[in-house]
This record gives structure tokens, C-alpha cells and sequence, in this order.
């Protein structure tokens, strides 16, 4: 199973209140032996979620905002490849407005330990909700597609082409939708984009396929 996303919701979800037609997160799980109590400045509450490349935990931090937030931390045995991925989702991230994704708050790659933490999205993500209730109501997926169209021209607009938006790397935060999972975007402007099949399947546009180079239309196609 694959690591959450550097901006996490907790992957499992319950329904909230009748009537109120919302999702409510689980409780983070119990710290496991050998789990660090803090990193840095930043205690560990729980975890939110595992997989291959490590674990993500809730944490909470001593500054304005920090009351909780998403820590990443790698695992000891993640090779290149994993590295790479990581630092080209904190330089996509770096690049967009914080209101449309999940802010890096703090990145460590020091020490036996390294780490990312940002901002907590406290919601599903569209996958998950659409699993738990079935396709939204007409108002409410209007909203979903204005805010969704809204984040994608300011991820657009900072020069970064996701390249893998689906309804996964969609988390339904409390102030509105959040676009996640960089790990594959590129700058618009890098020296070289790689070309081919790169993304999920149902949701790579046709000149992907293709082998072109991909522009911001690849994220459009998997808008609509």
C-alpha cells in the first residue's frame, strides 16, 4: 500500500452526524513501540497511516497553527528513487498558494530520521467519500468543481503540471478542497519532463499516452 501523501487525511473515515451528509476522521492509532515521541520541536500524537516508504503520524507543535499537524517520516531503508520523489513534491509544493494544497511547515533529512511536516487536512479525500456515499449532491458538486478548478489554475499559474490529480489527491478539508500528492509533478520550466506514461491510467490524457511532453491540458483532461 502506498505512503500517504505529505499532506495527510486520516485514510479512514466514519459518517458524521445523520443528515449532515459528511464524513467525521477516525482517531489517529496508538503509537507503536519504537515510535519517537517527538521530532524536533513537534510531540507525536499517533498514526495517521503506514507503507512502504514509512509512516505519517499527527503531531502537534509549540507555534501559532502547529496544534496539529502531519508529520512524514521515511524510513531508514528509502532508496534514491524515494528521495527523489520526495524532494519534487517540497519543490512543486514550495511553488503553489497554501490555499490549495497542504503547507511544508518543516523538513528535516539530517540524523537517522527524516522527516516532512505540514499542514493537517482534516477530511477524506474525494475518493474515499465518494466510496462511503456514493456521488455527491448537485450543489455540492458544483462547489467541488469550482474549487477544484480554482486550485488548478494556481498550481498552473505557479508553473508546476501535476500530472497525476484524480479524485485520491483530492482531500475534502473543512474550508474547501486541497490538492495533494506532488510526488510526480514537474515545473513547467525544468530543464527536461519526462515523457510517457507517468500517472494512473484512467486519468492520463491521450498525448500522455502518446509520449509527449505534458503541458497543464494533462490535468484538465483528469478535471473533466
Amino acid at each position: 500500500r502506498q505512503l500517504p501523501s505529505i499532506a495527510v487525511s486520516l485514510q479512514e473515515a466514519r459518517p458524521g452526524p445523520p443528515g449532515t451528509g459528511t464524513l467525521t476522521a477516525m482517531p489517529p492509532k496508538p503509537l507503536e513501540p519504537g515510535d519517537p515521541p517527538r521530532l524536533g520541536r513537534f510531540e507525536l500524537l499517533g498514526r495517521l497511516g503506514e507503507g512502504g516508504q514509512g509512516v505519517v503520524f499527527l503531531g502537534r507543535g509549540p507555534g501559532p497553527g502547529e496544534e496539529r499537524v502531519a508529520v512524514k517520516v521515511l524510513r531508514s531503508t528509502a532508496d534514491d528513487d524515494v528521495l527523489e520523489r520526495l524532494a519534487r513534491e517540497l519543490d512543486a509544493i514550495h511553488q503553489v498558494q497554501p490555499f490549495v494544497t497542504a503547507g511544508v511547515i518543516e523538513a528535516s533529512a539530517e540524523g537517522e530520521r527524516r522527516y516532512v511536516v505540514s499542514e493537517f487536512i482534516d477530511g477524506p479525500s474525494l475518493q474515499d467519500r465518494v466510496d462511503a456515499r456514493g456521488p455527491l449532491p448537485e450543489g455540492d458538486l458544483q462547489r467541488l468543481a469550482v474549487g477544484t478548478a480554482t486550485a488548478l489554475t494556481a498550481i498552473h499559474g505557479a508553473g508546476v503540471v501535476h500530472r497525476d490529480f484524480k479524485p485520491a489527491n483530492v482531500l475534502l478539508g473543512p474550508d474547501g478542497p486541497r490538492v495533494v500528492d506532488f510526488g510526480i509533478a514537474r515545473l513547467t520550466d525544468a530543464a527536461t519532463i519526462t515523457s510517457g506514461l507517468i500517472g494512473t491510467p484512467s486519468y492520463v490524457a491521450p498525448e500522455q499516452l502518446a509520449g509527449r511532453r505534458p503541458t497543464s491540458a494533462v490535468d484538465i483532461f483528469a478535471w473533466k
